[in-house]
Protein backbone atom coordinates (compact mmCIF):
# COMPACT_ATOMS: atom_id res chain seq x y z
CA UNK A 1 0.00 0.00 0.00
CA UNK A 2 2.77 2.47 0.99
CA UNK A 3 4.95 1.46 -2.59
CA UNK A 4 1.09 2.45 -4.53
CA UNK A 5 0.10 5.45 -1.83
CA UNK A 6 3.96 6.96 -3.02
CA UNK A 7 3.58 5.87 -6.73
CA UNK A 8 0.54 8.11 -7.09
CA UNK A 9 1.75 10.94 -4.92
CA UNK A 10 4.31 11.27 -7.03
CA UNK A 11 2.77 11.54 -9.92
CA UNK A 12 0.21 13.71 -9.01
CA UNK A 13 2.75 16.20 -7.37
CA UNK A 14 4.87 15.39 -11.33
CA UNK A 15 2.22 16.22 -13.29
CA UNK A 16 1.45 19.81 -11.97
CA UNK A 17 2.76 22.11 -15.05
CA UNK A 18 3.97 24.67 -13.36
CA UNK A 19 5.47 26.58 -16.89
CA UNK A 20 1.97 27.06 -17.61
CA UNK A 21 1.30 28.24 -14.19
CA UNK A 22 3.95 30.82 -13.97
CA UNK A 23 3.12 31.96 -17.03
CA UNK A 24 -0.60 32.81 -16.77
CA UNK A 25 0.22 34.46 -13.74
CA UNK A 26 3.04 36.52 -15.21
CA UNK A 27 0.60 37.27 -17.91
CA UNK A 28 2.71 35.39 -20.98
CA UNK A 29 -0.06 33.45 -22.10
CA UNK A 30 -0.04 30.16 -22.66
CA UNK A 31 3.83 28.66 -23.33
CA UNK A 32 1.96 25.99 -25.70
CA UNK A 33 1.62 27.70 -28.34
CA UNK A 34 5.23 29.47 -28.86
CA UNK A 35 8.66 28.58 -29.40
CA UNK A 36 8.80 24.72 -29.01
CA UNK A 37 5.30 24.44 -27.51
CA UNK A 38 6.74 22.62 -24.54
CA UNK A 39 5.55 23.76 -20.70
CA UNK A 40 9.28 23.87 -19.65
CA UNK A 41 11.67 26.72 -18.12
CA UNK A 42 13.82 26.97 -21.91
CA UNK A 43 10.44 27.79 -23.83
CA UNK A 44 9.30 29.96 -20.83
CA UNK A 45 12.35 31.50 -21.47
CA UNK A 46 11.38 31.99 -25.10
CA UNK A 47 8.73 34.32 -24.36
CA UNK A 48 11.21 37.57 -22.77
CA UNK A 49 10.88 36.70 -19.21
CA UNK A 50 14.09 35.20 -17.22
CA UNK A 51 12.13 35.69 -13.83
CA UNK A 52 8.85 33.47 -14.99
CA UNK A 53 11.93 30.74 -16.65
CA UNK A 54 13.62 30.91 -13.44
CA UNK A 55 10.33 30.26 -11.54
CA UNK A 56 9.55 27.56 -14.08
CA UNK A 57 13.19 25.91 -13.23
CA UNK A 58 12.72 26.15 -10.05
CA UNK A 59 9.40 24.49 -9.45
CA UNK A 60 9.85 21.93 -11.75
CA UNK A 61 13.20 20.59 -10.11
CA UNK A 62 11.66 21.04 -6.67
CA UNK A 63 8.70 18.91 -7.40
CA UNK A 64 11.53 15.97 -8.51
CA UNK A 65 13.17 16.79 -5.07
CA UNK A 66 10.28 16.96 -2.73
CA UNK A 67 8.77 13.97 -4.18
CA UNK A 68 11.88 12.22 -3.43
CA UNK A 69 12.75 13.57 -0.13
CA UNK A 70 9.14 13.12 1.49
CA UNK A 71 9.38 9.58 0.32
CA UNK A 72 12.88 8.62 1.67
CA UNK A 73 11.71 9.95 5.07
CA UNK A 74 8.42 8.16 4.92
CA UNK A 75 10.04 4.46 3.70
CA UNK A 76 13.44 4.68 2.79
CA UNK A 77 15.52 4.12 -0.46
CA UNK A 78 13.62 2.07 -2.43
CA UNK A 79 10.80 4.50 -2.07
CA UNK A 80 12.84 7.12 -2.68
CA UNK A 81 13.72 5.80 -5.89
CA UNK A 82 10.30 4.96 -7.19
CA UNK A 83 9.04 8.08 -6.04
CA UNK A 84 11.76 10.05 -8.92
CA UNK A 85 10.86 7.51 -11.44
CA UNK A 86 6.38 8.69 -10.75
CA UNK A 87 7.03 12.36 -10.79
CA UNK A 88 9.44 12.09 -13.91
CA UNK A 89 6.15 10.04 -15.37
CA UNK A 90 4.20 12.96 -13.89
CA UNK A 91 6.36 15.64 -15.62
CA UNK A 92 6.60 14.41 -18.82
CA UNK A 93 2.98 12.38 -18.90
CA UNK A 94 0.88 14.33 -17.04
CA UNK A 95 -2.72 13.70 -16.41
CA UNK A 96 -3.76 17.28 -15.96
CA UNK A 97 -2.68 17.95 -19.52
CA UNK A 98 -4.07 14.52 -21.49
CA UNK A 99 -0.49 13.04 -20.80
CA UNK A 100 1.52 15.82 -22.60
CA UNK A 101 3.79 17.07 -20.66
CA UNK A 102 7.17 18.98 -20.79
CA UNK A 103 10.81 17.41 -21.61
CA UNK A 104 11.72 16.79 -17.91
CA UNK A 105 14.78 18.22 -17.62
CA UNK A 106 14.45 20.05 -14.61
CA UNK A 107 12.56 17.59 -12.64
CA UNK A 108 14.98 15.18 -13.76
CA UNK A 109 17.97 17.50 -12.34
CA UNK A 110 15.80 18.11 -8.98
CA UNK A 111 15.38 13.91 -8.48
CA UNK A 112 18.75 13.67 -9.19
CA UNK A 113 19.99 16.24 -6.86
CA UNK A 114 17.75 14.76 -3.73
CA UNK A 115 18.69 11.24 -4.93
CA UNK A 116 22.43 11.49 -4.21
CA UNK A 117 23.48 15.57 -4.32
CA UNK A 118 27.02 14.54 -5.91
CA UNK A 119 25.59 13.30 -8.95
CA UNK A 120 23.02 16.29 -8.86
CA UNK A 121 25.73 18.68 -8.62
CA UNK A 122 28.16 16.63 -11.54
CA UNK A 123 25.01 16.40 -13.96
CA UNK A 124 24.20 20.15 -13.27
CA UNK A 125 27.56 20.93 -14.21
CA UNK A 126 27.43 18.95 -17.27
CA UNK A 127 24.38 20.72 -18.49
CA UNK A 128 25.66 24.31 -17.45
CA UNK A 129 28.99 23.58 -19.33
CA UNK A 130 27.62 22.24 -22.37
CA UNK A 131 25.03 24.82 -22.53
CA UNK A 132 27.73 27.56 -22.20
CA UNK A 133 29.17 25.82 -24.84
CA UNK A 134 26.84 25.23 -27.37
CA UNK A 135 23.81 27.36 -26.45
CA UNK A 136 21.24 24.26 -26.92
CA UNK A 137 19.74 23.95 -24.07
CA UNK A 138 18.56 20.15 -25.65
CA UNK A 139 21.82 19.42 -26.37
CA UNK A 140 22.68 20.04 -23.12
CA UNK A 141 20.35 18.06 -21.46
CA UNK A 142 20.88 14.88 -23.53
CA UNK A 143 24.60 15.54 -22.70
CA UNK A 144 23.80 15.50 -18.87
CA UNK A 145 21.65 12.85 -18.99
CA UNK A 146 23.80 10.08 -20.96
CA UNK A 147 26.67 11.13 -18.07
CA UNK A 148 24.45 10.27 -15.39
CA UNK A 149 24.07 7.14 -14.61
CA UNK A 150 27.97 7.02 -14.95
CA UNK A 151 28.00 9.89 -12.28
CA UNK A 152 25.98 7.84 -10.29
CA UNK A 153 28.16 4.36 -10.43
CA UNK A 154 30.90 6.63 -9.10
CA UNK A 155 29.17 8.66 -6.19
CA UNK A 156 25.84 6.47 -6.23
CA UNK A 157 25.62 2.93 -6.55
CA UNK A 158 24.75 0.39 -8.85
CA UNK A 159 21.09 0.48 -8.21
CA UNK A 160 20.86 4.12 -8.21
CA UNK A 161 22.91 4.51 -11.69
CA UNK A 162 20.10 1.68 -13.33
CA UNK A 163 17.44 3.88 -11.60
CA UNK A 164 19.01 7.15 -12.71
CA UNK A 165 19.81 5.67 -16.44
CA UNK A 166 15.69 4.70 -16.87
CA UNK A 167 15.09 8.28 -16.21
CA UNK A 168 17.76 9.59 -18.86
CA UNK A 169 15.91 7.02 -20.89
CA UNK A 170 12.81 9.31 -20.55
CA UNK A 171 15.02 12.11 -21.34
CA UNK A 172 16.10 10.44 -24.35
CA UNK A 173 12.50 9.92 -25.74
CA UNK A 174 10.47 13.25 -24.71
CA UNK A 175 13.74 14.51 -27.14
CA UNK A 176 13.20 13.11 -30.03
CA UNK A 177 12.56 15.71 -31.92
CA UNK A 178 14.76 17.84 -30.69
CA UNK A 179 17.44 15.48 -32.18
CA UNK A 180 15.88 15.06 -35.67
CA UNK A 181 16.35 19.40 -35.33
CA UNK A 182 19.68 19.12 -33.81
CA UNK A 183 20.82 17.06 -36.79
CA UNK A 184 18.94 18.78 -39.47
CA UNK A 185 20.59 22.60 -37.99
CA UNK A 186 17.15 23.88 -36.74
CA UNK A 187 17.12 23.33 -33.38
CA UNK A 188 16.58 27.20 -31.48
CA UNK A 189 19.03 28.33 -29.04
CA UNK A 190 18.58 29.10 -26.02
CA UNK A 191 16.90 32.57 -24.72
CA UNK A 192 15.60 32.52 -28.20
CA UNK A 193 12.43 34.82 -28.20
CA UNK A 194 9.32 33.17 -30.18
CA UNK A 195 5.58 34.28 -31.08
CA UNK A 196 5.03 31.35 -33.00
CA UNK A 197 4.24 27.98 -32.55
CA UNK A 198 6.42 25.08 -33.13
CA UNK A 199 9.47 27.35 -34.08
Amino acid sequence: MEFLITAMAAYLLGSVPFGIVVARIFGLGDVRKIGSGNIGATNVLRTGSKLAAFLTLVLDAGKGAVAVLVARAYGGEELAGLAALCAMLGHVFPIFLKFKGGKGVATFLGTLLAISWPTGLAACATWLLAAAITRYSSLSALIAAALAPVFALYFYHLHGAVLIGLLSVLIYIRHSANIRRLIAGEEPKIGKVASKSNS
